[in-house]
């Protein structure tokens, strides 16, 4: 028999990053008071096939629309495979969940123009689980003249946030991108730079894999400093905050351009000159804006990258900010993989009680406001 909840449901999150490997899924309820409570979690991956599609609608290209829409379908197909697997590893009915909150896939990212753009289908995706969806949350911040990310921050302050001691959370997605808990209560946050969108593009180059497991390739490389100072040269390390970034600007035709003249550099030298981009536009900006901070905590793909975790703690101690731990969020009680599809359960939590979910201090926007569409059962 389904265990059903208390309060105010479950809240399933679904998030599909800009490593689009899969789905991360979360089973949550969020007690008044407490920390949310994990019923449970599933990863569904997906297709070769699915995954090239998403690929190829980053850039502009014939058909367009057509093929948004079949992979929107398709994506859709794959949310309700994971989320089947969070009812019956949760022992849940469908009745207990109140809704379904689902980031969608992001193939455009232009907040300068006025628009993000997450391939989703919730319309199907309710039609298939009997659920309330709750989606487009990047939108409507747009509209108030906000860059529609990150959004997570305001859920990480609710969860990661210490009075009198200054935190930061990084993200190391496809994206890095950081949250700065402050001593007093402030939040802010924004994008550093690529992290797996181009260490991912490498390893399927160069290993024929999805990434590279363990860090090992970097690992076996040396960082090539004229190399990495060209990489560095990207007016957007340089713009203060609110800042996003996406595929949009860091894609295979960024790196290959500046890679251009190093054609001698082994793979492995340019995979260990990536992770040291990453690390050094991360510490950088928390150099910048966060010299205080007592510790950081890291979630995302990246933080299952041991190499990755060392050269921004290598990073650290190499800068202003020398002495700071680097951890993951386990050490806060969640585990890194949960933290984004957890955001996007809260996010849906805050659109069903009517309640903001941005934090204007963070995207620009011109005010809080309640973020996401309704999809009914």
């Amino acid at each position: 028999m389904a265990r059903e909840t208390t309060d105010g449901g479950v809240y399933f999150g679904l998030m599909s990053g800009t490593s689009m490997d899969g789905v991360d899924g979360i089973a949550v309820e969020f007690p008044k008071g407490k920390p949310p409570v994990v019923r449970s979690e599933a990863f569904v991956g997906f297709s070769e096939g699915l995954r090239d599609a998403l690929f190829a609608l980053q850039q502009p290209g014939d058909n367009e629309i057509e093929r948004e829409a079949l992979a929107a379908n398709a994506l859709a197909a794959r949310y309700t495979v994971c989320c089947h697997e969070l009812l019956r590893g949760g022992n849940l009915s469908a009745t207990a969940v109140r809704a379904i909150g689902v980031h969608g896939q992001t193939v455009r990212h232009r907040p300068e123009k006025g628009y993000t753009r997450q391939i989703n289908n919730p319309a199907l995706l309710a039609e298939m689980m009997h659920i309330d969806v709750i989606a487009d949350f990047r939108s409507r911040d747009v509209a108030a003249g906000g860059q529609g990310a990150p959004l997570v921050p305001a859920f990480h302050a609710t969860v990661f946030g210490k009075k009198g001691e200054t935190r930061v959370v990084c993200n190391l997605g496809g994206i890095s991108n950081i949250t700065i808990l402050g001593a007093a209560g402030g939040v802010r946050g924004f994008d550093c730079g690529p992290a797996n969108a181009l260490l991912d593009e490498w390893a399927q180059r160069h290993l024929g894999k999805p990434y590279d497991e363990g860090g090992h390739l970097a690992a076996s490389g040396q960082v090539h400093r004229p190399l990495l100072h060209a990489l560095l040269d990207e007016p957007f390390f340089e713009q203060q905050p609110p800042k996003s970034t996406g595929r949009d600007l860091f894609n295979a035709e960024w790196l290959d351009a500046r890679l251009a003249p190093f054609t001698s550099v082994s793979a492995a030298d340019v995979q260990a000159t990536l992770t040291a981009l990453t690390a050094i536009t991360v510490a950088r900006e928390i150099e910048r804006h966060a010299p205080d901070s007592r510790a950081v905590y890291v979630c995302g793909g990246g933080a299952r990258n041991p190499e990755l975790l060392k050269a921004l703690q290598a990073t650290f101690e190499e800068s202003g900010c020398s002495g700071v731990p680097v951890m993951t969020t386990e050490a806060l009680g969640v585990p890194p993989h949960q933290v984004e599809p957890l955001a996007f359960a809260w996010l849906a939590m805050r659109c069903v009680e009517r309640q903001p979910g941005n934090l204007p201090a963070v995207t620009g926007a011109a005010g809080e406001r309640v973020l996401g569409a309704i999809y009914p059962r």
